[in-house]
């Protein structure tokens, strides 16, 4: 696991708990794989098999992300809009927050909240 600041299982049971809407959190590393996660009993996005392909797939589109942080600024977030799901990635240092959500959720506010969340726990970890 990288350098974490953060109890990632706390950050992810946290952020489920934000808001019905969401299916999952976790807490995947710059290799895509899962290190800390919690989700509601059908919150499977994908089959098993090919949930280690989207964790990687993901892993990848962050780090290509941060080849234009020099000209562009740092990224906060990202979100993936689909008919029936909303996946949306927050950088922490290396690793990254994953969260996975129903269709319907306020696509304003939820990302602002996960990231004061995230904020907060960093804030606590450091005293």
């Amino acid at each position: 696991m990288s350098n974490v600041i953060y109890n990632y299982h706390i950050l992810c049971q946290d952020v489920k708990n934000l808001d019905k809407k969401i299916r999952f959190a976790g807490v995947i590393n710059e290799r895509g794989r899962l290190v800390a996660s919690k989700m509601k009993k059908d919150g499977h996005m994908v089959n098993e098999k090919d949930e280690e392909m989207l964790f990687m797939e993901l892993a990848l589109r962050v780090r290509m992300r941060k080849d234009f942080e020099d000209q562009l600024g740092k990224v906060k977030y990202s979100m993936t809009i689909r008919k029936e799901h909303v996946g949306m990635s927050f950088p922490i240092k290396t690793d990254f927050l994953y969260v996975a959500t129903y269709s319907g959720v306020n696509l304003i506010e939820l990302p602002l909240k996960i990231i004061k969340n995230i904020d907060s726990q960093k804030k606590n970890q450091n005293r």
